[in-house]
C-alpha cells in the first residue's frame, strides 16, 4: 500500500473561492511542504481560537503534530487549507472514524471534522467556505456524515455547522456540543450556499464599481497612451475618491505628479491602501505589477493591455485570485458607475454618461462604445457599465449577481460572445429576471459554440439554439441585433410593463399607423383599430387622443405615429408642399401634451399605468425633447413594434413564473428501474453505452411508458409468423442505423392488411434497400392514425439535464422546430413545451381535423423527465415516433443510454471557474 507521500495529489480539489467581504482565497490539500507554513499560520493565531481548537491551552505544535497535520493519505485523512497570498488563513481536517470514534478506513462512512481560522479572517466567510469543500471532498470519499465536538463558548464554529442547512443531530455531551450532518446536499443547504455566492460574488462586483482609491499603472508622463487617457476619464468625470498615478521610470527622488494627480513609480509605495488599479502596461509586464498589487493588498484590477494569450491569461487570474483580487479584462475598456456618490469613469473616453437605471455588461470594448452612445442618443444612460474583453475571469454571471440587488438598476443589457457556464447563467438570469428584465444579444453566433479567440472561456458543446430556448424559458429577452438591445432596454427602463399584447394605434398618418398596425401583427401582439388624427393635428389633438387610448380598458398599450403637418397647397396654389421639420416650439409642446396625457392618466385612481412609446419621421428634435420626458421614440414603426413585443412576453413570463407549476407525484417503480441500471451501467464504458432494446423496453416500462412491440423478420416467413403473433394490420421496416427513421428512403411499409402483402412488401424491401442481415426488418403492428411527434431527453454536460419536443421527420429537423425544457419539467412546462414549437397547430385541429391527445402526450413528458431526474446515469432518452391519436399515444421506437453519472457542478462547492 503506498504511503501518504506516495499517494496522487488530488490536483482538482483546488479551487478559487469568494469570500463574504468580495475578496478571494484559494482551497487546495495541504502537503508535507507546508511545514513551515503549518507552523507560521498557528503563531498568528489567538490561544483563545487555539483553546477552542483543542479544547486545552495548546501555545504551539509540536513536530509530531506537524507532522500530523501535513502528511494525510487523501481517503481516510484529508487536509485543506484556505491561502491567500501564499500563506494559510484557515485549515479544516477530517478523520474517518468508525461507530466509537476510532480512526477507521473504508467502508467506515462517517469522519470527525475540525476547524482553525486566523482570528484576523473571522468574519469573512472562511469557515462556511472550507465547510463546502471539506464536505464534497467526503463525499467523493465515501464519507457520508461528519462529526464535530465544539465547546459551548464557541458560538461562531456552532453557527458555521447549523447554518450550513445539512440535516443534523445536536447534543451536548461530556461539557461539549456534539454535531452530526449527513453531508447528501439538502433543498436547504443549496439555497444557503446559493445565497451565499449571491452575496459574496455581488460584493465583489460592488467593491470594484464603487472603490475609495484608483491608481493607474501605466499612465504616461506625457499626454497620450490608454492608461494617461483613463486616468484624464477619471478626473473629468468627477471621481469622489483618491486618485495615484503609477509609472515606473518617474524620479524617486521628486515628488512628482502626472495629469495633476500624485505620482509613484511602484503601487507598493503609495502611502495608502489602493481599492483598484487600472493597468495599462505591456503584456510581459502585468505578471510583475499584478504581483506587486497583491502585496500591496489591492482589492481588484482592470487590465486594459492586450495581446495576452490564454495560457497567460489563465496564470495571470490565478496569481491575482492568490491575492485576493478580482481582475475584469484583459482587453478591457473599463467600467463606470455613475452614482453621485462615487461618478466613476474607468475608460479611455472622456465623457461621463448621463446617470440612467440600465446596468449594461459587454465583452467587446467597440460595442460597449457604441452601446453608450446608443443609450445616449436615446436620452437614457447606465447605472453601471462594464466592458470585461476576453473576461478571464470577472464574467457575466458576476454581474448578475450584482445587479439582481442593486437598487440603482432597473435593467439589465449584456452584449455575450460566449457564455461559459450556461448552466449557472440561466439559474442567475431567472432569479434576476423576476426582479427586472434581462436582455441578451449574441454575437459570433456564426462560430457555432466557439468563442472568438482569446476569450478565456472554453468552446461549448451545447448548440445555440438550446442555450437559447433555456435562457428564454428562464426570462431572458434574446433579441437578434445591437439595435434591438438598447430599443427593448430603453423602453422596458423608461415605461411600465404592459399587462397584454393589445396596442393601441394613434396618428396624424393613416399610412404610418397602418404600417405600425402590419408590425404589431408580424410580432405577435393584437392592435386595435387605428385611430386617424388629420395631419394638421396639433400638440392638443394628440394629447386628447391618448388620454382616450390609455382610458381604454381593451388597450395594454399605445404607439403614436407621428409626421410634421403637410400644408395642402404651395404659396399660389401650384400642388402639393414638401413636409418642414416642425419648429422647436412645435416639438416641444407636443412632447409635453404626451407627457402630460400620461400623467393625466396615470393619476386617475384606479387606472394601470400603461407603456407609451412614439414613431416618428422627419421631426428633428423630437426624439430628444421626447427623452427628456421618459418617452422612447423610433424612427420605424418595426422597430417600435419589435420593442415593445419584448415587453409583452417579459410580462408574459412574469406572470407565468409566479405560478409554475408542479411536477406531478406520478405512479412508476422506480425500484426496477434502479436494479436494472445497477446491471447495466458497470457495463458502460467510459463514454456509455446504449441499452438494447428489451433493456429500453422494460426501463420505460417501469415509468410507466410502453414501447410498440417489434418482433424480429430475418426472412419472409418470419415475417408471417411475428405479424400473425401481433395481428394485421402490421408495419414492417427496417431496423439499420443508416436507414432508421428514414421512411423517405423506402425503409418502411405500412398498413399491410394480410400474409400476400406482407411477403410482396419484404420482397419489394429486400430488392431496393439490400438483404435482410443489412436491413434488420422487423415487424410491429400498426398504431392508431396520428401526428408523429419525437420525445428527447439528454444530460448536457454543460447544461444539465435537457427534455426536447418537436414533430418527426426531416421538416423540423430542418427547420430547427424543436423546444426545450429543463428537468425536472413541472406539468405547466410540459404543456407549454408541446404549444412552444412553430408546427404546434398541427396537435391541435388543424384545418379540421380531430385534435390530437395532448394530456397523454403531457404525460410521456412528465414520465422522461421524472426518469432522467431521478436516474443521473441515464444520459439519452430518445422516444422517436411518438404517435399521438386523437385518444392516446403510442410510442413505436425508443433508445435509451447510460453512463456512470458524472458530478454535478450545480451541488458542489462554491468556486470560481477555472478556464
Amino acid at each position: 500500500m503506498p504511503s501518504p507521500e506516495e499517494r496522487a495529489y488530488p490536483a482538482h480539489w483546488e479551487a478559487d473561492i469568494v469570500l463574504r467581504d468580495g475578496g478571494t482565497a484559494r482551497v487546495r490539500p495541504i502537503t508535507p511542504d507546508d511545514a513551515e507554513r503549518l507552523v507560521s499560520f498557528y503563531e498568528q493565531v489567538s490561544d483563545e481560537s487555539k483553546y477552542y481548537r483543542f479544547f486545552a491551552p495548546y501555545p504551539r505544535l509540536s513536530d509530531r503534530d506537524v507532522r500530523r497535520f501535513t502528511h494525510h493519505d487523501y481517503v481516510d485523512r484529508v487536509g485543506l487549507a484556505a491561502t491567500i497570498g501564499g500563506e494559510f488563513i484557515a485549515t479544516v481536517r477530517y478523520d474517518r472514524i468508525d461507530h466509537l470514534g476510532r480512526p477507521a478506513s473504508e467502508p467506515a462512512d462517517e469522519a470527525e471534522v475540525a476547524f482553525l481560522v486566523r482570528d484576523d479572517q473571522q468574519g469573512r466567510g472562511v469557515a462556511s467556505a472550507l465547510l463546502e469543500h471539506i464536505g464534497a471532498v467526503a463525499r467523493e470519499r465515501g464519507i457520508r456524515r461528519f462529526a464535530a465536538e465544539v465547546l459551548p463558548a464557541n458560538t461562531k464554529m456552532i453557527k458555521v455547522f447549523t447554518d450550513a442547512g445539512y440535516s443534523q443531530k445536536r447534543s451536548f455531551e461530556e461539557g461539549s456540543v456534539h454535531l452530526t450532518f449527513d453531508l447528501e446536499p439538502t433543498e436547504r443547504s443549496l439555497a444557503v450556499m446559493r445565497a451565499r455566492e449571491q452575496r459574496a460574488e455581488g460584493r465583489s462586483v460592488a467593491r470594484l464599481l464603487a472603490p475609495g482609491s484608483i491608481a493607474v499603472v501605466g499612465a504616461s508622463r506625457t499626454p497620450g497612451g490608454a492608461g494617461r487617457a483613463v486616468l484624464g476619464s477619471l478626473r473629468a468625470g468627477g471621481f469622489a475618491g483618491r486618485l495615484y498615478a503609477v509609472n515606473h521610470a518617474l524620479d524617486p527622488e521628486a515628488s512628482p505628479t502626472l495629469a495633476g494627480v500624485p505620482g509613484h513609480r511602484s503601487v507598493r509605495e503609495i502611502p495608502e491602501h489602493v481599492d483598484l488599479a487600472v493597468l495599462a502596461v505591456p503584456a510581459d509586464q502585468l505578471h510583475t505589477v499584478i504581483g506587486e498589487c497583491g502585496e500591496a493588498a489591492v482589492q481588484g484590477l482592470v487590465v486594459l493591455s492586450e495581446g495576452v494569450g490564454r495560457d497567460e491569461q489563465r496564470e495571470l487570474v490565478r496569481l491575482a485570485r492568490s491575492y485576493g483580487m478580482r481582475l475584469i479584462g484583459p482587453g478591457a475598456l473599463g467600467l463606470i458607475n455613475t452614482g453621485e456618490d462615487v461618478r466613476l469613469n474607468a475608460t479611455p473616453s472622456l465623457r461621463m454618461p448621463a446617470r440612467g437605471r440600465i446596468g449594461v455588461f459587454t465583452q467587446s470594448g467597440a460595442i460597449g462604445i457604441a452601446l453608450l452612445d446608443g443609450l445616449d442618443r436615446r436620452g437614457s444612460g447606465p447605472s453601471s457599465f462594464v466592458s470585461a474583453g476576453n473576461r478571464a475571469d470577472v464574467s457575466g454571471n458576476d454581474l448578475l449577481q450584482h445587479w439582481d440587488e442593486d437598487t440603482a438598476t432597473d435593467v439589465v443589457l449584456m452584449y455575450l460572445e460566449s457564455i461559459g457556464n450556461p448552466r449557472k447563467f440561466t439559474r442567475l438570469a431567472r432569479r434576476t429576471a423576476a426582479r427586472k428584465p434581462v436582455v441578451v444579444v449574441k454575437g459570433a453566433r456564426q462560430r457555432g459554440s466557439a468563442p472568438p479567440p482569446g476569450h478565456a472561456a472554453p468552446a461549448a458543446r451545447t448548440p445555440d439554439a438550446t442555450v437559447y430556448a433555456l435562457l428564454r424559458q428562464a426570462g431572458v429577452l434574446m433579441v437578434d441585433t445591437f439595435t434591438d438591445l438598447l430599443d427593448t432596454g430603453v423602453l422596458l427602463a423608461e415605461q411600465p410593463p404592459p399587462t397584454g399584447p393589445h396596442v393601441g394605434i394613434l396618428g396624424n398618418t393613416e399610412a404610418m399607423s397602418l404600417l405600425t398596425y402590419d408590425a404589431c401583427l408580424t410580432d405577435g401582439l393584437r392592435p386595435r383599430p387605428v385611430v386617424a388624427l388629420p395631419s394638421s393635428a396639433g400638440p392638443g389633438d394628440f394629447g386628447r387622443a391618448l388620454r382616450e387610448a390609455l382610458g381604454d380598458a381593451a388597450t395594454d398599450a399605445v404607439l403614436v405615429t407621428v409626421i410634421p403637418a403637410v400644408p395642402a397647397e404651395l404659396p399660389g396654389g401650384t400642388g402639393m408642399a414638401r413636409p418642414e421639420s416642425p419648429p422647436d416650439g412645435h416639438v416641444e409642446a407636443l412632447a409635453d401634451a404626451l407627457r402630460e396625457a400620461v400623467e393625466a392618466v396615470a393619476a386617475t385612481e384606479g387606472a394601470p399605468r400603461k407603456p407609451v412609446a412614439v414613431v416618428h419621421l422627419a421631426m428633428e428634435g423630437l426624439q430628444k425633447a421626447l427623452a427628456k420626458r421618459g418617452l422612447p421614440s423610433y424612427p420605424t414603426p418595426e422597430r417600435a413594434a419589435r420593442a415593445l413585443a419584448e415587453a409583452v412576453r417579459y410580462s408574459r413570463w412574469r406572470a407565468e413564473a409566479g405560478d409554475p407549476g408542479k411536477v406531478p407525484d406520478l405512479e412508476v417503480d422506480e425500484s426496477a428501474a434502479a436494479q436494472l441500471l445497477a446491471r447495466a451501467t458497470p457495463a458502460a464504458p467510459e463514454r456509455g453505452r446504449a441499452l438494447t432494446d428489451e433493456e429500453a423496453a422494460r426501463l420505460l416500462h417501469s415509468y410507466g411508458i410502453a414501447v410498440q412491440p417489434t418482433l424480429p423478420a430475418p426472412d419472409a416467413d418470419t415475417a408471417v409468423e411475428a405479424a400473425r403473433t401481433l395481428r394485421f394490420p402490421v408495419a414492417l421496416k427496417t431496423t439499420a442505423p443508416h436507414l432508421r427513421h428514414r421512411a423517405d428512403l423506402g425503409g418502411v411499409r405500412l398498413d399491410i392488411a394480410g400474409e400476400a402483402g406482407l411477403r410482396r412488401a419484404y420482397g419489394e424491401l429486400i430488392q431496393a434497400l439490400g438483404a435482410p442481415e443489412e436491413l434488420r426488418p422487423v415487424v410491429q403492428a400498426m398504431a392508431p392514425r396520428g401526428v408523429g411527434t419525437v420525445v428527447r431527453g439528454t444530460l448536457d454536460p454543460a447544461i444539465g439535464a435537457v427534455l426536447s419536443f418537436g414533430l418527426a421527420g426531416p421538416p423540423s429537423e430542418l427547420l430547427g422546430d424543436t423546444a426545450h425544457r429543463l428537468v425536472p419539467v413541472t406539468d405547466k412546462e410540459a404543456a407549454g413545451l408541446i404549444r412552444a414549437i412553430r408546427s404546434a397547430p398541427l396537435l391541435f385541429g388543424w384545418r379540421g381535423a380531430e385534435p390530437s391527445d395532448t394530456a397523454a402526450l403531457e404525460e410521456v413528458l412528465l414520465r422522461v423527465s421524472l426518469l432522467m431526474d431521478d436516474h443521473p446515469q441515464v444520459v439519452a432518452v430518445e422516444l422517436d415516433p411518438v404517435v399521438v391519436a386523437p385518444r392516446g399515444v403510442t410510442v413505436l421506437s425508443a433508445s435509451v443510454r447510460v453512463a456512470e453519472p458524472g458530478t454535478r457542478p450545480d451541488l458542489g462547492a462554491r468556486r470560481l471557474p477555472a478556464y
